[in-house]
Parts: structure tokens; sequence; C-alpha cells
């Protein structure tokens, strides 16, 4: 069992950073950080113009993972299908739980998350966090359905609508 263990990870794969959502590897870079030298992975999330650099050896100990398989894909889609669960505990404390499943980098927990804050348009008004975090969920969900299916972010923004559309009907 030797200790370096080579990461999993390469430049140009995209990966899920669960703070952030999908970014995409740009190089794995050496800096020497109080006399000690770390290799870090470069990752930018091109869409909030953001370069992250997380140290190779605790990538995954942050949460840091592969995208998702399609698999995984279409379970989180089965999700969207699904009724919504309403939880009747006071709203700051389901917005916390909220909050957590979206930055937990699950998928299906994000995806639980749409399902449980989509409106259809006849419903009551949305509050604004509550607007909030279903938008940050729904471009989570996207961004990965896009990238794992090789779409651009509207195809599959497209995608993700018709199964919340046909889930109202």
């Amino acid at each position: 069992m030797t200790k370096t263990k080579k990461s999993e990870f390469r430049p140009n794969d995209y990966v899920v950073y669960p703070a952030h959502g999908v970014g995409k590897i740009v190089s794995i870079e050496e800096q020497e950080i109080a006399g000690i030298p770390l290799e870090l992975f470069v990752i930018s999330f091109e869409k909030d113009k953001m370069t992250l650099r997380v140290p190779t050896n605790k990538a995954t100990e942050v949460g840091m993972r592969s995208l998702s398989t399609p698999d995984v894909v279409s379970k989180a889609m089965a999700t969207l299908k699904g009724k919504a669960k309403v939880k009747r505990a006071m709203w700051s404390r389901r917005a916390q739980e909220y909050e957590q499943k979206i930055n937990s980098g699950d998928l299906i927990s994000i995806a639980e998350v749409v399902r449980d804050l989509h409106r259809a348009d006849d419903q009551r008004e949305q509050s604004y966090s509550e607007r909030q975090l279903y938008e940050a969920a729904l471009e989570r969900l996207t961004r990965e359905v896009a990238a794992v299916s090789g779409m651009d972010e509207v195809g599959a923004q497209k995608q993700v609508d018709e199964v919340l559309v046909s889930r109202a009907a």
C-alpha cells in the first residue's frame, strides 16, 4: 500500500465541489505554503468566474467528487417527479436543511430540494429566501445534468423543466 495515492482526478475533468457545484480542473500545480510543498487542483467555476485551489490530498475529504453517473442523473430526475415533501417545521429550520442538502453536493439531495421548493405558477408566491434556495438547487442540478449528458445548460434546463411541469399535471 503506497502512501501517495494517485488521485482519480485529472486536468480537464469535471468535478463537483459541494459548496460550489460543477467545476473543471484546469491544472494541478505545486505551491510552497509555509515551506511545505503542496500539490493543488486548480478548479475553475466558469459561470461564477471563480477559481478554487484545493490540496490534492484533501479533495475527497472536502467532498469533491467526479460527476454523477448517467444512472444517478436518472434517479435525480425520478426524484423530481416525486411528490413534494412539505415539512411542518419552522421555515428557518427547513431552510437550514435545504441549504445542507444543496451544499452536500449530493445530486439526489439537490433534486429533493428542487422538488420540494418547485411551485407551479398557480400556487402561492414563494418567499424571497425560498426562491433563492430553489434557484441555487436548480442551478446545481442543471449544471451537473448538462455536464454529465454533454449538453449545454439551456438544454439541461429544458429537460429539468419538462420533468417538473409533467409532475404538476
